[in-house]
C-alpha cells in the first residue's frame, strides 16, 4: 500500500484563504500569508505541489496592479 504524502504547501494555502475571508478578499492585506505560499512553492518538494499548481511566482499580480483596473 502506497501512502500519498501530504501537499508541502496545504498549510500556507489554507491560511491564504482564512486571511482573505477575515479581510473581505483585499489581497493588499495578506501579502504576509501570500509570500510564506511563495516561498514555499519555490523549495524544491512542492515542485509537484498540487497547491502551487496555479500559484507560480510568474502568475501572481502584485495586488497594486489589480487595484488600478
Amino acid at each position: 500500500m502506497v501512502k500519498e504524502r501530504p501537499d508541502p504547501c496545504q498549510r500556507q494555502a489554507c491560511d491564504i484563504q482564512v486571511c482573505l475571508q477575515a479581510n473581505n478578499y483585499k489581497e493588499s492585506r495578506c501579502e504576509s500569508v501570500l509570500r510564506a505560499m511563495e516561498r514555499c512553492c519555490e523549495k524544491p518538494t512542492a515542485q509537484d505541489s498540487v497547491c502551487c499548481s496555479g500559484f507560480r511566482k510568474t502568475n501572481r499580480r502584485k495586488p497594486e496592479d489589480k487595484e488600478k483596473r
